[in-house]
C-alpha cells in the first residue's frame, strides 16, 4: 500500500493548472479572486482547465469574502452550472456571525451536489466550536475532507490542534481526511507526517514570487519531493 501524501494546489487559470500538474500536484482547488481569499470561478474557466489537465479538480463554491453564505440560491445555481459542465468535486463552508456552522446553507448546496465529494474549507478555523461543527456536519453526504490550519492564524499557531485532531481519526465527526493548509511551510511537514497526516494544500507556496505570478512547476516539484 502506497503512503504517498496528497498534494493539492490552488489554480486560478489554465497556466496555473498545467504548471501544478507538471510539478506533481495530485489535485487542484479552482478559485478566482484571491484578494477575497478565493471565490467561485466561472464555468468557462473550469471547462478550460478540465480540458487542459487530467488530475482531479475541486471547485470553490463561495460568492463573497468572509464565511457568510450570502445568496444561497445563487450559489446553488453556480453549483448546478458547474456540475452541468462536468465538475464532480467541490469546496465550501459557511458560518453564522456567531461562528456556528450555517447548516441550512451547507445542506442546500450539498443537496444540489447530489453525492459529489466535497471539502469543508477553512471556515472551520473560524468556528466557535470546532468539535461541535465537525459533529454537526458528520452525516452530510459527500463530505470527505476538512481544509484546516488548526487556527485562523495559520499552521504555526494551529499545529497543536492539528495533531490533536489527527489523534482522533475515526471518532464520530473525525472520519473526514484532514487537508493541512494555511501558512503551511516545508518545515512543518516532518511533525505533521509523523502524526499520520497525509494531505497538504498550498497556494502562495506554489508561487515564490507572489500571487501576481503564476504557479511555479519547480516550486510544486519541491513540495512533491518533500512528500515522497
Amino acid at each position: 500500500m502506497s503512503n504517498r501524501a496528497l498534494l493539492e494546489v490552488i489554480a486560478l487559470d489554465v497556466e496555473d493548472a498545467i504548471a501544478a500538474q507538471a510539478g506533481g500536484a495530485d489535485r487542484l482547488e479552482l478559485v478566482t479572486d484571491m484578494a477575497a481569499d478565493g471565490l467561485t470561478p466561472p464555468r468557462e474557466t473550469f471547462a478550460e482547465i478540465r480540458a487542459a489537465v487530467d488530475i482531479p479538480l475541486r471547485v470553490m463554491l463561495r460568492k463573497t469574502d468572509g464565511f457568510a453564505a450570502g445568496d444561497v440560491d445563487a450559489l446553488v445555481a453556480q453549483a448546478r452550472a458547474l456540475r452541468a459542465e462536468g465538475a464532480r468535486e467541490f469546496v465550501l463552508g459557511f458560518l453564522h456571525p456567531d461562528g456556528s456552522p450555517d447548516l441550512a446553507a451547507v445542506e442546500a448546496l450539498v443537496a444540489e451536489l447530489d453525492g459529489c465529494r466535497w471539502t469543508f474549507h477553512r471556515a472551520v478555523d473560524r468556528a466557535t466550536d470546532r468539535d461541535q461543527l465537525r459533529k454537526a456536519l458528520a452525516e452530510l453526504p459527500g463530505l470527505d475532507t476538512y481544509l484546516t490550519a488548526g487556527a485562523a492564524a495559520g499552521v504555526e499557531v494551529g499545529l497543536p490542534v492539528l495533531l490533536a485532531e489527527a489523534a482522533r481519526r475515526g471518532e464520530p465527526g473525525y472520519e473526514a481526511r484532514i487537508l493541512v493548509g494555511g501558512g503551511l511551510t516545508l518545515a512543518h511537514l516532518p511533525v505533521l507526517r509523523a502524526a499520520g497526516l497525509d494531505a497538504f494544500h498550498i497556494g502562495g507556496a506554489a508561487r515564490p514570487r507572489g500571487w501576481e505570478q503564476p504557479v511555479s512547476a519547480a516550486a510544486v516539484a519541491e513540495w512533491r519531493a518533500a512528500l515522497a
